[in-house]
């Protein structure tokens, strides 16, 4: 398999490159090595290299950044993928790219799953969905994951940030009443590669955390984790908050929670995955 790696250096893509195949032939690409919102470098390097499958770990995911950094936004998460996905059917390649859970508006009193129609309540949620109908009208095979809440022993993510800030406040104020499905950015990787491997796969699909929590019992799974190996954690007082209570420049969905309706990888076992990062 000849796979194009975008995004490489990022949470995601370096939980990819730990996993691929070893007899895979691999091109990893930050954005240093290819800006993917520059549609000539892109069908030059796609054409270079012939991939079979591009991968889009490439993306902008600062969500309240995104309210006032909007062409940046929109270029990276929209933009680009569109361009990759030109790409990929010019050179009949394969694309995964990544989506996120913030398509949705959140008053759904159930999981999301892949059919719901999207209605972000920020842009940072309306890049990625323009990103994802870009990609669609461009390639109508490609493969798009929609995931929620990312974790791993890499970048940043709200694991660490829950960690250090132990560090130093004995009293966390958390949101309580926002809820989703932590995913730990390995599972995220494997299922992705399993994707890759699977000449039937195309469309949509949910790819995220088995079990629903809110911001609050994620910050307590974490320091009840965490605890064993750094005693100290077990005097951290999680206070809960409202959403209200916690001034964001962004909307966020109260309900993000997602399932999936296909036939999809397993969903990845977060909390489990917890220890996996503690050792790294």
């Amino acid at each position: 398999m000849r796979v194009l790696l975008t995004g490489a250096y990022g949470q995601l893509g370096r939980s990819l490159l730990d996993r691929f195949p070893a007899d895979w032939v691999l091109l990893a690409c930050g954005s240093a090595e290819l800006d993917i919102t520059n549609r000539a470098a892109v069908d030059r390097i796609v054409r270079r290299f012939r991939p079979q499958v591009i991968m889009n770990a490439a993306a902008y995911t600062a969500v309240d950044k995104a309210e006032t950094d909007r062409i940046r936004a929109m270029k990276i998460n929209a933009l680009g993928p569109e361009n990759l996905a030109r790409a990929a059917r010019d050179t009949g390649a394969q694309l995964i790219h990544i989506s996120t859970d913030y398509v949705f508006d959140g008053t759904k009193s159930t999981p999301y799953v892949e059919s719901d129609a999207p209605c972000p309540v920020n842009f940072y949620g309306l890049s990625k969905w323009e990103g994802e109908k870009r990609v669609q009208a461009m390639l109508p095979r490609a493969i798009i994951v929609r995931t929620s809440w990312v974790f791993s022993e890499y970048g940043n993510n709200f694991v660490k940030t829950m960690l250090r800030l132990a560090q130093t406040q004995p009293t966390l104020r958390v949101v309580n009443d926002q809820r989703g499905c932590p995913t730990y950015a390995g599972d995220l990787a494997q299922a992705m590669i399993t994707l890759a491997t699977d000449s039937n796969a195309a469309g949509i699909y949910h790819y995220c955390g088995d079990k629903a929590v809110s911001w609050y019992e994620f910050a307590l799974t974490i320091f009840s984790v965490f605890s064993d190996e750094s005693p100290a954690l077990r005097s951290v007082d999680v206070c809960p908050i409202s959403t209200a209570a916690f001034k964001q420049q962004a909307c966020r969905p109260m309900n993000s929670v997602m399932v999936s309706e296909k036939a999809a990888p397993q969903a990845s076992c977060w909390d489990k995955a917890l220890g996996t990062v503690m050792s790294a």
